[in-house]
Protein backbone atom coordinates (compact mmCIF):
# COMPACT_ATOMS: atom_id res chain seq x y z
CA UNK A 1 0.00 0.00 0.00
CA UNK A 2 2.84 2.37 0.94
CA UNK A 3 4.55 1.73 -2.43
CA UNK A 4 1.33 2.60 -4.27
CA UNK A 5 1.00 5.83 -2.36
CA UNK A 6 4.62 6.71 -3.15
CA UNK A 7 4.08 6.01 -6.84
CA UNK A 8 0.88 8.05 -6.85
CA UNK A 9 2.65 10.89 -5.07
CA UNK A 10 5.48 10.78 -7.60
CA UNK A 11 2.95 11.00 -10.44
CA UNK A 12 1.29 14.05 -8.85
CA UNK A 13 4.67 15.71 -8.33
CA UNK A 14 5.57 15.07 -11.98
CA UNK A 15 2.23 16.46 -13.17
CA UNK A 16 2.70 19.52 -10.98
CA UNK A 17 6.18 20.04 -12.41
CA UNK A 18 4.84 19.80 -15.96
CA UNK A 19 2.05 22.26 -15.11
CA UNK A 20 4.57 24.62 -13.51
CA UNK A 21 6.85 24.54 -16.56
CA UNK A 22 3.92 25.03 -18.97
CA UNK A 23 2.52 27.92 -16.91
CA UNK A 24 5.87 29.68 -16.92
CA UNK A 25 6.28 29.05 -20.64
CA UNK A 26 2.90 30.64 -21.36
CA UNK A 27 3.41 33.56 -18.96
CA UNK A 28 6.99 34.43 -19.83
CA UNK A 29 8.55 32.60 -22.79
CA UNK A 30 5.57 32.82 -25.19
CA UNK A 31 3.87 35.84 -23.65
CA UNK A 32 4.86 38.23 -26.44
CA UNK A 33 3.71 35.80 -29.16
CA UNK A 34 0.30 35.43 -27.51
CA UNK A 35 0.01 39.17 -26.96
CA UNK A 36 0.72 40.03 -30.58
CA UNK A 37 -1.16 37.11 -32.16
CA UNK A 38 -3.71 38.36 -34.71
CA UNK A 39 -6.49 36.46 -32.93
CA UNK A 40 -5.87 38.29 -29.64
CA UNK A 41 -7.88 41.52 -29.67
CA UNK A 42 -7.59 42.23 -25.92
CA UNK A 43 -4.88 44.92 -26.34
CA UNK A 44 -7.09 46.71 -28.86
CA UNK A 45 -10.20 46.38 -26.69
CA UNK A 46 -8.27 47.71 -23.71
CA UNK A 47 -7.14 50.69 -25.79
CA UNK A 48 -10.59 51.37 -27.26
CA UNK A 49 -12.12 54.55 -25.89
CA UNK A 50 -8.77 56.00 -24.88
CA UNK A 51 -7.19 58.95 -26.60
CA UNK A 52 -4.72 57.88 -29.28
CA UNK A 53 -2.17 59.73 -31.33
CA UNK A 54 -2.70 60.86 -34.91
CA UNK A 55 -1.63 59.01 -38.04
CA UNK A 56 -0.36 61.46 -40.64
CA UNK A 57 1.08 61.30 -44.14
CA UNK A 58 4.58 62.38 -45.15
CA UNK A 59 3.09 65.60 -46.54
CA UNK A 60 1.28 66.38 -43.29
CA UNK A 61 -2.29 65.23 -43.93
CA UNK A 62 -4.02 63.74 -40.87
CA UNK A 63 -5.64 60.43 -41.84
CA UNK A 64 -6.63 59.19 -38.35
CA UNK A 65 -7.25 60.99 -35.07
CA UNK A 66 -9.27 60.71 -31.85
CA UNK A 67 -12.34 62.84 -31.17
CA UNK A 68 -14.06 63.24 -27.77
CA UNK A 69 -17.38 61.48 -27.17
CA UNK A 70 -20.01 63.29 -25.13
CA UNK A 71 -22.47 61.67 -22.73
CA UNK A 72 -20.85 58.24 -22.89
CA UNK A 73 -18.65 56.01 -20.78
CA UNK A 74 -16.38 55.86 -23.82
CA UNK A 75 -14.25 58.99 -23.89
CA UNK A 76 -12.89 58.94 -27.45
CA UNK A 77 -13.49 57.32 -30.81
CA UNK A 78 -11.42 57.32 -33.99
CA UNK A 79 -12.14 59.40 -37.06
CA UNK A 80 -10.73 58.92 -40.59
CA UNK A 81 -11.12 62.18 -42.52
CA UNK A 82 -9.74 60.84 -45.83
CA UNK A 83 -12.29 58.01 -45.87
CA UNK A 84 -11.43 55.11 -48.13
CA UNK A 85 -8.19 56.58 -49.51
CA UNK A 86 -5.91 55.13 -46.80
CA UNK A 87 -8.27 52.51 -45.36
CA UNK A 88 -6.27 49.48 -46.52
CA UNK A 89 -3.10 50.81 -44.86
CA UNK A 90 -4.32 52.71 -41.80
CA UNK A 91 -7.10 50.22 -41.06
CA UNK A 92 -9.55 51.07 -38.31
CA UNK A 93 -10.21 50.59 -34.59
CA UNK A 94 -13.49 48.95 -33.65
CA UNK A 95 -14.78 47.76 -30.28
CA UNK A 96 -16.62 44.91 -31.96
CA UNK A 97 -13.99 43.79 -34.46
CA UNK A 98 -10.70 44.90 -32.91
CA UNK A 99 -8.09 46.87 -34.81
CA UNK A 100 -6.67 46.45 -38.29
CA UNK A 101 -3.80 47.87 -40.32
CA UNK A 102 -1.54 50.42 -38.68
CA UNK A 103 -4.12 50.89 -35.93
CA UNK A 104 -3.22 47.34 -34.89
CA UNK A 105 0.47 47.17 -35.78
CA UNK A 106 1.22 50.42 -33.92
CA UNK A 107 -1.42 50.08 -31.21
CA UNK A 108 1.01 50.47 -28.30
CA UNK A 109 2.69 53.52 -29.79
CA UNK A 110 -0.59 55.24 -30.65
CA UNK A 111 -2.06 54.49 -27.21
CA UNK A 112 1.11 55.58 -25.42
CA UNK A 113 1.53 52.24 -23.67
CA UNK A 114 5.23 51.73 -24.35
CA UNK A 115 7.50 52.35 -21.38
CA UNK A 116 9.83 54.65 -23.33
CA UNK A 117 6.81 56.86 -24.09
CA UNK A 118 5.44 56.79 -20.55
CA UNK A 119 8.72 57.46 -18.73
CA UNK A 120 11.11 59.70 -20.59
CA UNK A 121 12.62 61.01 -17.35
CA UNK A 122 12.25 60.64 -13.56
CA UNK A 123 9.82 63.54 -13.35
CA UNK A 124 7.31 61.51 -15.37
CA UNK A 125 6.76 59.44 -12.21
CA UNK A 126 5.11 62.45 -10.61
CA UNK A 127 3.34 64.26 -13.46
CA UNK A 128 0.47 63.39 -15.75
CA UNK A 129 1.27 64.11 -19.41
CA UNK A 130 0.17 63.06 -22.88
CA UNK A 131 2.12 59.92 -23.78
CA UNK A 132 0.33 59.11 -27.05
CA UNK A 133 2.43 58.73 -30.17
CA UNK A 134 1.91 60.23 -33.60
CA UNK A 135 2.65 57.77 -36.42
CA UNK A 136 4.16 59.43 -39.49
CA UNK A 137 3.85 57.49 -42.73
CA UNK A 138 6.16 57.41 -45.75
CA UNK A 139 3.06 57.73 -47.94
CA UNK A 140 2.12 61.04 -49.54
CA UNK A 141 -1.48 62.14 -49.80
CA UNK A 142 -0.99 63.93 -53.13
CA UNK A 143 0.49 60.81 -54.78
CA UNK A 144 -2.16 58.58 -53.20
CA UNK A 145 -4.87 60.86 -54.57
CA UNK A 146 -3.30 60.69 -58.02
CA UNK A 147 -3.32 56.88 -57.87
CA UNK A 148 -6.94 56.83 -56.71
CA UNK A 149 -8.14 59.23 -59.39
CA UNK A 150 -6.15 57.67 -62.24
CA UNK A 151 -7.36 54.13 -61.51
CA UNK A 152 -10.93 55.34 -61.06
CA UNK A 153 -13.57 52.64 -60.66
CA UNK A 154 -11.55 49.93 -62.36
CA UNK A 155 -10.57 46.97 -60.20
CA UNK A 156 -6.85 47.08 -59.62
CA UNK A 157 -3.95 48.28 -57.52
CA UNK A 158 -1.20 50.90 -57.66
CA UNK A 159 2.04 50.81 -55.68
CA UNK A 160 4.76 53.47 -55.68
CA UNK A 161 7.93 53.02 -53.66
CA UNK A 162 11.20 54.83 -53.02
CA UNK A 163 13.73 52.31 -54.35
CA UNK A 164 16.60 53.66 -52.24
CA UNK A 165 14.82 53.37 -48.87
CA UNK A 166 11.89 50.98 -49.34
CA UNK A 167 9.49 53.67 -48.16
CA UNK A 168 6.09 53.23 -49.79
CA UNK A 169 4.90 56.50 -51.30
CA UNK A 170 1.47 55.31 -52.48
CA UNK A 171 -0.47 52.06 -52.21
CA UNK A 172 -4.04 52.04 -53.46
CA UNK A 173 -6.52 49.29 -54.27
CA UNK A 174 -9.97 49.71 -55.77
CA UNK A 175 -12.48 48.86 -54.43
CA UNK A 176 -11.79 50.14 -50.95
CA UNK A 177 -14.07 51.00 -48.00
CA UNK A 178 -14.91 53.81 -45.60
CA UNK A 179 -13.53 52.94 -42.13
CA UNK A 180 -15.60 55.54 -40.26
CA UNK A 181 -18.79 53.43 -39.80
CA UNK A 182 -16.64 50.59 -38.43
CA UNK A 183 -15.27 52.90 -35.73
CA UNK A 184 -18.73 53.90 -34.54
CA UNK A 185 -20.25 53.26 -31.11
CA UNK A 186 -23.46 51.57 -32.28
CA UNK A 187 -22.43 47.92 -32.04
CA UNK A 188 -25.33 46.64 -34.12
CA UNK A 189 -24.61 49.06 -36.96
CA UNK A 190 -20.87 48.29 -36.82
CA UNK A 191 -21.53 44.55 -37.09
CA UNK A 192 -23.99 45.00 -39.95
CA UNK A 193 -21.54 47.19 -41.85
CA UNK A 194 -18.68 44.76 -41.32
CA UNK A 195 -20.78 41.78 -42.39
CA UNK A 196 -21.89 43.59 -45.53
CA UNK A 197 -18.26 44.29 -46.43
CA UNK A 198 -17.34 40.66 -45.84
CA UNK A 199 -20.20 39.49 -48.05
CA UNK A 200 -19.42 41.91 -50.87
CA UNK A 201 -18.16 39.82 -53.84
CA UNK A 202 -15.70 42.61 -54.73
CA UNK A 203 -13.98 42.03 -51.35
CA UNK A 204 -13.37 45.71 -50.53
CA UNK A 205 -11.75 44.87 -47.18
CA UNK A 206 -8.87 43.06 -48.91
CA UNK A 207 -5.79 45.19 -49.56
CA UNK A 208 -4.94 43.51 -52.85
CA UNK A 209 -1.90 45.72 -53.40
CA UNK A 210 0.06 43.58 -50.95
CA UNK A 211 -2.31 40.80 -49.83
CA UNK A 212 -3.35 39.26 -53.17
CA UNK A 213 -1.26 37.57 -55.87
CA UNK A 214 -1.86 37.74 -59.61
CA UNK A 215 -0.27 36.35 -62.75
CA UNK A 216 2.42 38.97 -63.52
CA UNK A 217 2.58 38.25 -67.24
CA UNK A 218 5.45 39.78 -69.16
CA UNK A 219 6.56 42.06 -66.32
CA UNK A 220 8.26 38.92 -64.95
CA UNK A 221 10.56 38.92 -68.00
CA UNK A 222 12.67 41.45 -66.07
CA UNK A 223 13.56 38.67 -63.60
CA UNK A 224 14.36 36.29 -66.47
CA UNK A 225 16.52 38.97 -68.10
CA UNK A 226 18.42 39.47 -64.84
CA UNK A 227 19.00 35.71 -64.63
CA UNK A 228 20.22 35.69 -68.23
CA UNK A 229 22.81 38.38 -67.54
CA UNK A 230 23.96 37.02 -64.17
CA UNK A 231 24.04 33.30 -64.91
CA UNK A 232 24.18 32.78 -68.69
CA UNK A 233 26.72 35.40 -69.81
CA UNK A 234 24.14 37.18 -71.96
CA UNK A 235 24.42 40.89 -72.69
CA UNK A 236 21.94 43.33 -74.17
CA UNK A 237 23.43 42.86 -77.63
CA UNK A 238 24.78 39.30 -77.68
CA UNK A 239 23.68 36.70 -78.64
CA UNK A 240 21.04 37.40 -81.28
CA UNK A 241 18.10 34.99 -81.41
CA UNK A 242 16.48 34.21 -84.76
CA UNK A 243 13.06 35.58 -85.62
CA UNK A 244 10.31 33.16 -84.57
CA UNK A 245 6.58 33.03 -83.95
CA UNK A 246 6.56 29.77 -81.99
CA UNK A 247 8.77 28.11 -79.38
CA UNK A 248 8.66 24.30 -79.20
CA UNK A 249 9.84 23.25 -75.74
CA UNK A 250 12.23 20.39 -75.09
CA UNK A 251 11.87 17.48 -74.64
CA UNK A 252 8.13 17.94 -75.29
CA UNK A 253 5.17 20.11 -74.41
CA UNK A 254 2.73 22.62 -75.82
CA UNK A 255 4.12 25.24 -78.18
CA UNK A 256 4.42 28.82 -76.91
CA UNK A 257 3.51 31.65 -79.27
CA UNK A 258 3.84 35.39 -79.33
CA UNK A 259 0.78 37.59 -78.92
CA UNK A 260 -1.30 37.70 -82.07
CA UNK A 261 0.94 35.17 -83.78
CA UNK A 262 3.59 37.84 -84.30
CA UNK A 263 7.20 37.11 -85.18
CA UNK A 264 10.04 38.49 -83.09
CA UNK A 265 13.60 37.80 -81.97
CA UNK A 266 16.87 39.69 -81.87
CA UNK A 267 19.09 40.47 -78.90
CA UNK A 268 17.98 40.85 -75.27
CA UNK A 269 17.43 44.59 -75.64
CA UNK A 270 15.09 44.05 -78.59
CA UNK A 271 13.35 41.10 -76.93
CA UNK A 272 12.49 43.33 -73.95
CA UNK A 273 11.40 46.21 -76.19
CA UNK A 274 8.75 44.10 -77.96
CA UNK A 275 8.26 41.62 -75.07
CA UNK A 276 9.06 38.56 -77.17
CA UNK A 277 7.61 35.37 -75.65
CA UNK A 278 9.54 32.94 -77.84
CA UNK A 279 12.92 34.45 -77.00
CA UNK A 280 12.33 34.60 -73.25
CA UNK A 281 10.90 31.08 -73.15
CA UNK A 282 14.10 29.77 -74.74
CA UNK A 283 16.31 31.91 -72.50
CA UNK A 284 14.72 30.58 -69.32
CA UNK A 285 14.43 26.92 -70.36
CA UNK A 286 17.62 26.45 -72.35
CA UNK A 287 20.08 29.17 -71.37
CA UNK A 288 19.46 29.81 -67.68
CA UNK A 289 17.87 26.55 -66.54
CA UNK A 290 15.91 25.69 -63.39
CA UNK A 291 18.60 26.42 -60.81
CA UNK A 292 19.37 29.87 -62.17
CA UNK A 293 15.73 30.83 -62.61
CA UNK A 294 14.69 29.70 -59.13
CA UNK A 295 17.71 31.34 -57.51
CA UNK A 296 17.16 34.65 -59.29
CA UNK A 297 13.41 34.70 -58.60
CA UNK A 298 14.06 34.08 -54.91
CA UNK A 299 16.76 36.77 -54.89
CA UNK A 300 14.00 39.10 -56.05
CA UNK A 301 11.84 38.05 -53.08
CA UNK A 302 9.63 35.34 -54.55
CA UNK A 303 8.75 32.39 -52.26
CA UNK A 304 9.50 34.47 -49.15
CA UNK A 305 7.55 36.42 -46.54
CA UNK A 306 7.78 40.15 -47.29
CA UNK A 307 9.07 42.08 -44.24
CA UNK A 308 6.57 44.92 -44.40
CA UNK A 309 5.16 46.70 -41.34
CA UNK A 310 1.60 45.70 -42.24
CA UNK A 311 -0.22 42.45 -41.37
CA UNK A 312 -0.78 39.39 -43.57
CA UNK A 313 1.31 40.25 -46.62
CA UNK A 314 0.97 37.58 -49.31
CA UNK A 315 3.96 35.64 -50.63
CA UNK A 316 4.69 35.83 -54.32
CA UNK A 317 5.28 32.46 -55.95
CA UNK A 318 7.74 31.01 -58.44
CA UNK A 319 7.60 27.20 -58.97
CA UNK A 320 10.73 25.30 -57.93
CA UNK A 321 10.21 21.72 -59.17
CA UNK A 322 11.11 21.04 -62.81
CA UNK A 323 11.75 17.31 -62.58
CA UNK A 324 14.89 15.30 -63.16
CA UNK A 325 17.73 16.30 -65.43
CA UNK A 326 17.50 14.36 -68.69
CA UNK A 327 20.43 15.27 -70.93
CA UNK A 328 22.29 18.14 -72.47
CA UNK A 329 20.40 20.17 -75.04
CA UNK A 330 22.58 18.90 -77.90
CA UNK A 331 20.99 15.49 -77.47
CA UNK A 332 17.65 16.99 -78.51
CA UNK A 333 18.54 19.83 -80.86
CA UNK A 334 21.66 19.31 -82.97
CA UNK A 335 23.49 22.16 -84.67
CA UNK A 336 22.38 22.82 -88.21
CA UNK A 337 24.67 21.75 -91.01
CA UNK A 338 25.87 23.91 -93.85
CA UNK A 339 22.59 23.46 -95.67
CA UNK A 340 20.51 24.76 -92.81
CA UNK A 341 18.25 27.77 -93.20
CA UNK A 342 19.64 29.80 -90.35
CA UNK A 343 22.25 30.07 -87.61
CA UNK A 344 22.26 27.70 -84.65
CA UNK A 345 22.77 29.28 -81.24
CA UNK A 346 24.68 27.06 -78.80
CA UNK A 347 23.52 27.49 -75.21
CA UNK A 348 26.42 26.01 -73.35
CA UNK A 349 25.83 23.16 -70.93
CA UNK A 350 22.34 24.10 -69.71
CA UNK A 351 20.58 20.73 -69.39
CA UNK A 352 17.04 19.83 -70.30
CA UNK A 353 14.78 18.66 -67.46
CA UNK A 354 11.58 16.65 -67.42
CA UNK A 355 9.51 19.81 -67.01
CA UNK A 356 11.56 22.24 -69.10
CA UNK A 357 8.32 23.02 -70.94
CA UNK A 358 6.92 24.39 -67.67
CA UNK A 359 10.12 26.37 -67.11
CA UNK A 360 9.60 27.97 -70.52
CA UNK A 361 6.16 29.09 -69.34
CA UNK A 362 7.29 30.37 -65.93
CA UNK A 363 10.12 32.31 -67.59
CA UNK A 364 7.52 34.52 -69.30
CA UNK A 365 5.38 34.91 -66.16
CA UNK A 366 2.85 32.17 -66.96
CA UNK A 367 1.93 28.80 -65.41
CA UNK A 368 1.94 29.15 -61.61
CA UNK A 369 3.98 32.36 -61.30
CA UNK A 370 2.08 34.79 -59.10
CA UNK A 371 3.03 38.12 -57.57
CA UNK A 372 1.56 40.95 -55.55
CA UNK A 373 1.63 44.45 -57.03
CA UNK A 374 3.95 45.37 -54.15
CA UNK A 375 6.34 42.59 -55.19
CA UNK A 376 6.49 43.82 -58.79
CA UNK A 377 7.09 47.41 -57.64
CA UNK A 378 9.98 46.05 -55.59
CA UNK A 379 11.34 44.22 -58.65
CA UNK A 380 11.44 47.51 -60.57
CA UNK A 381 12.83 49.23 -57.49
CA UNK A 382 15.69 46.76 -57.11
CA UNK A 383 16.69 47.26 -60.75
CA UNK A 384 16.55 51.04 -60.28
CA UNK A 385 18.63 50.74 -57.08
CA UNK A 386 21.61 48.91 -58.53
CA UNK A 387 20.26 45.45 -57.72
CA UNK A 388 19.59 46.15 -54.03
CA UNK A 389 16.06 45.45 -52.78
CA UNK A 390 15.16 47.36 -49.61
CA UNK A 391 12.67 46.28 -46.94
CA UNK A 392 9.31 47.91 -47.74
CA UNK A 393 7.65 50.01 -45.04
CA UNK A 394 4.83 52.52 -44.68
CA UNK A 395 5.92 54.20 -41.42
CA UNK A 396 8.88 56.56 -41.20
CA UNK A 397 8.79 57.55 -37.53
CA UNK A 398 6.79 57.81 -34.31
CA UNK A 399 6.66 61.21 -32.60
CA UNK A 400 5.52 62.41 -29.20
CA UNK A 401 2.62 64.81 -28.85
CA UNK A 402 5.08 67.74 -28.64
CA UNK A 403 7.05 66.68 -31.72
CA UNK A 404 9.97 64.77 -30.25
CA UNK A 405 10.89 61.61 -32.15
CA UNK A 406 10.44 58.31 -30.28
CA UNK A 407 11.40 55.95 -33.12
CA UNK A 408 12.74 56.27 -36.64
CA UNK A 409 12.50 53.52 -39.26
CA UNK A 410 15.92 53.25 -40.88
CA UNK A 411 16.27 51.88 -44.43
CA UNK A 412 17.28 48.23 -44.38
CA UNK A 413 18.55 45.98 -47.17
CA UNK A 414 16.37 42.90 -47.69
CA UNK A 415 17.81 41.21 -50.79
CA UNK A 416 20.63 41.56 -53.27
CA UNK A 417 18.33 40.80 -56.17
CA UNK A 418 20.82 41.03 -59.01
CA UNK A 419 24.30 42.27 -59.83
CA UNK A 420 25.04 45.97 -60.38
CA UNK A 421 25.95 45.11 -63.98
CA UNK A 422 22.60 43.43 -64.63
CA UNK A 423 20.77 46.31 -62.93
CA UNK A 424 22.56 48.89 -65.10
CA UNK A 425 21.85 46.97 -68.30
CA UNK A 426 18.20 46.46 -67.40
CA UNK A 427 17.79 50.15 -66.56
CA UNK A 428 19.07 50.93 -70.05
CA UNK A 429 16.74 48.36 -71.61
CA UNK A 430 13.71 49.60 -69.66
CA UNK A 431 14.38 53.18 -70.71
CA UNK A 432 14.41 51.95 -74.30
CA UNK A 433 11.05 50.21 -73.72
CA UNK A 434 9.57 53.51 -72.45
CA UNK A 435 11.03 55.49 -75.33
CA UNK A 436 10.59 53.09 -78.23
CA UNK A 437 8.63 50.05 -77.07
CA UNK A 438 5.41 48.89 -75.44
CA UNK A 439 5.70 51.35 -72.49
CA UNK A 440 5.72 54.61 -74.48
CA UNK A 441 2.64 55.84 -72.59
CA UNK A 442 4.72 55.84 -69.40
CA UNK A 443 7.19 58.49 -70.58
CA UNK A 444 7.17 61.87 -68.79
CA UNK A 445 8.93 64.85 -70.44
CA UNK A 446 11.91 66.05 -68.44
CA UNK A 447 12.34 62.77 -66.53
CA UNK A 448 14.28 59.58 -67.15
CA UNK A 449 11.65 56.85 -67.16
CA UNK A 450 11.99 53.11 -67.69
CA UNK A 451 9.22 50.55 -67.89
CA UNK A 452 8.03 47.07 -68.75
CA UNK A 453 4.48 46.18 -69.70
CA UNK A 454 2.69 42.92 -69.09
CA UNK A 455 -0.51 41.21 -70.13
CA UNK A 456 -1.65 38.17 -68.16
CA UNK A 457 -4.31 36.21 -70.02
CA UNK A 458 -6.99 34.69 -67.82
CA UNK A 459 -8.18 31.94 -70.16
CA UNK A 460 -11.74 33.29 -70.30
CA UNK A 461 -14.14 33.36 -73.23
CA UNK A 462 -14.36 36.08 -74.42
CA UNK A 463 -10.70 36.71 -73.55
CA UNK A 464 -9.84 38.91 -70.58
CA UNK A 465 -6.42 39.79 -69.21
CA UNK A 466 -4.75 41.66 -66.37
CA UNK A 467 -3.02 44.79 -67.66
CA UNK A 468 0.33 45.45 -65.95
CA UNK A 469 3.12 47.94 -66.01
CA UNK A 470 6.17 48.34 -63.79
CA UNK A 471 8.79 51.04 -64.02
CA UNK A 472 10.96 53.69 -62.42
CA UNK A 473 11.53 57.42 -62.79
CA UNK A 474 14.20 59.94 -61.87
CA UNK A 475 15.67 63.28 -62.82
CA UNK A 476 18.32 63.36 -65.56
CA UNK A 477 21.78 62.59 -64.21
CA UNK A 478 20.43 61.41 -60.84
CA UNK A 479 19.40 58.08 -59.33
CA UNK A 480 15.81 56.97 -59.75
CA UNK A 481 13.56 58.30 -56.98
CA UNK A 482 10.40 56.29 -57.61
CA UNK A 483 9.45 52.77 -58.69
CA UNK A 484 5.86 51.91 -59.62
CA UNK A 485 3.65 48.95 -60.37
CA UNK A 486 0.09 49.06 -61.68
CA UNK A 487 -2.35 46.25 -62.34
CA UNK A 488 -5.81 46.76 -63.85
CA UNK A 489 -7.72 43.53 -63.45
CA UNK A 490 -9.65 41.58 -66.08
CA UNK A 491 -9.51 43.96 -69.02
CA UNK A 492 -11.36 42.95 -72.22
CA UNK A 493 -9.16 41.39 -74.88
CA UNK A 494 -5.66 39.99 -74.73
CA UNK A 495 -2.88 41.90 -76.44
CA UNK A 496 0.74 42.65 -75.56
CA UNK A 497 -0.24 46.31 -75.92
CA UNK A 498 -2.87 46.09 -73.15
CA UNK A 499 -0.51 47.00 -70.31
CA UNK A 500 0.88 49.95 -72.21
CA UNK A 501 -2.54 51.23 -73.21
CA UNK A 502 -4.40 50.69 -69.93
CA UNK A 503 -1.92 50.60 -67.03
CA UNK A 504 0.82 52.95 -68.27
CA UNK A 505 -1.26 56.18 -68.14
CA UNK A 506 -2.11 55.43 -64.49
CA UNK A 507 1.54 54.96 -63.59
CA UNK A 508 2.44 58.13 -65.48
CA UNK A 509 -0.11 60.13 -63.44
CA UNK A 510 1.48 58.83 -60.24
CA UNK A 511 4.98 59.74 -61.44
CA UNK A 512 3.85 63.23 -62.41
CA UNK A 513 2.18 63.77 -59.02
CA UNK A 514 5.32 62.67 -57.20
CA UNK A 515 7.72 64.93 -59.08
CA UNK A 516 5.33 67.89 -59.20
CA UNK A 517 4.57 67.69 -55.47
Amino acid sequence: MTARIRRLGAVFILLYAVLFVQLNRVQFVDAEDYRTHEGNIRPQLRAFGQERGDIITADGVVVAFSIPVEDSTIEFRRSYPTGERFAHVVGFQSFNQGAFGLEREYNDQLAGERLDQQFESLKDLFVDRDTTGTVVMTMRDDVQQAAQEALGERRGSVVAIDPTTGGIVAMWTYPSFDPNPLAGLDGTLVNETYSALLDDPDDPLLAKAYREVFFPGSTFKLVTAAAAIDTADISLTNPVWPQANVYSPLPSGSDLRNFGGSTCGGDLREALRVSCNTTFAEIGAEWVGPDGMVRTAENFGFNAAVPIDLPNAARSNFPVDYGARLADVDHYRAAEDAEGDGPFLPNGDTPIHENSAILAQTSIGQNDVKATPLQMAMVAGAIANGGRMMEPHVVSEVRSSDGDVYDTVEPSLWRVATSPLAADLLQEAMINVAENGTARNLAVPGLVVGGKTGTAQLGTDPPNSHAWIVGFAGRPGEDAELAVAVIVEAQPGASEQTGGAVAAPIARAVIEAYFNG
